[in-house]
């Protein structure tokens, strides 16, 4: 069955999962705050600036008028993290219908409060609205070029719909009734994957790789956890499989900064060179904070936070990692 989906956030990530749900046959409509940029996109007919080369399918549209894209639509929301609150805020001041059930591809925290998205979506949308996130290991670029991916969707409700639109023949979805994991999953994870990118540069070697992945592993659960997450999510695509695609592939943004300052360059320096928001810069002091309000220790977050504000170099953060207390695993 054929659905109108609008897709908020036309960003590399947003790009692509409208591209794939196009694909899927579903009417698109994908919005962005910027008039010139969406003119740029329909001129075209793809987002050269994100994914040159991914051409649109003739069933998704690039419009500014948000008024327009969520009439009668079910709506996606793919803006970074810091865009979230004010993204739902102009929804819910629409004065059209829109489709029940939001759903969000968004990874990380509201940085007013570090909430979890969800919190913010339940305080503009009701204690009763339907939500659904959609996470796990994807590289906007593969999705878009309809290479085989698995993402998994939790919903707060008896809800199938967003499973549904997203499963395709290369397209693997599975459902998760664990709201809170897989956002944390999704939204710790890129702070890890700055982690291993500094290790990576400073030239410290696959093992310490391996090492950085584990032991971020078992801080994201231990958030998770504090959080009301299920221990057994971080397991899955949301948790371990979202997190080794970020810390060893160098289409994570994530990891490329931490490369780049692992390698001396200035932090300013390799953001220009990267051109798109990297969540680990605001993700980190966030979950920082949370940690500090639940007691939960959390050292390499703690030790990303200090290198991306300023307060120590990426080698010295590696060093005090490396002379922690021998501890039980």
């Amino acid at each position: 069955m054929t659905h109108k989906i609008a897709v908020l956030g036309a960003g590399s990530w947003g790009t692509a999962l409208a591209i794939a749900l196009a694909r899927n046959g579903h009417n698109i409509h994908l919005w962005g705050h910027q008039p010139t940029s969406i003119e740029a996109l329909v001129e075209d007919g793809e987002n050269k600036r994100y994914l040159p080369g991914c051409r649109f399918p003739a069933n998704l549209k690039a419009n500014h008028n948000l008024l327009e894209v969520v009439d009668e639509a079910r709506v996606l929301i793919a803006v970074p993290s810091f865009a979230f609150r004010a993204t739902l805020e102009m929804l819910v001041s629409t004065p059209n219908t829109i489709k029940p059930g939001i759903c969000w591809a968004t990874k990380g925290f509201d940085p007013e409060n570090a909430d979890l998205l969800s919190v913010v979506a339940r305080d503009l949308l009701g204690a009763d609205a339907l939500l659904s996130v959609v996470s796990g290991p994807t590289f906007a670029q593969e999705v878009a070029r309809g290479l085989p991916a698995a993402m998994t969707v939790a919903t707060t409700g008896d809800n199938s719909f967003w499973f549904d639109a997203f499963q395709g023949e290369r397209m693997r979805m599975y459902r998760n009734d664990d709201i809170i994991g897989v956002q944390v999953g999704g939204a710790s994870k890129n702070v890890i994957g700055f982690a291993t990118g500094i290790s990576d540069g400073l030239g410290f070697g696959a093992n310490a790789r391996a090492a950085l992945i584990t032991r971020g592993l078992a801080e994201i659960s231990r958030l998770g956890v504090a959080l009301g997450a299920n221990q057994e999510t971080f397991m899955g695509l949301a948790g371990l499989g979202d997190l080794v695609l970020t810390c060893t592939d160098d289409q994570s943004r994530n990891r490329r900064l931490g490369l780049g300052l692992g390698a001396g360059k200035p932090i300013n320096t390799v953001k220009n060179e990267i051109g798109q928001q990297i969540e680990s810069m605001h993700a980190a002091s966030l979950i920082e904070r949370l940690a500090l309000s639940l007691d939960i220790d959390m050292p390499i977050t703690k030790e990303v936070s200090a290198v991306i504000r300023g307060d120590i170099s990426a080698l010295s953060a590696a060093e005090t990692l490396l002379s922690r207390n021998v501890s039980r695993e």
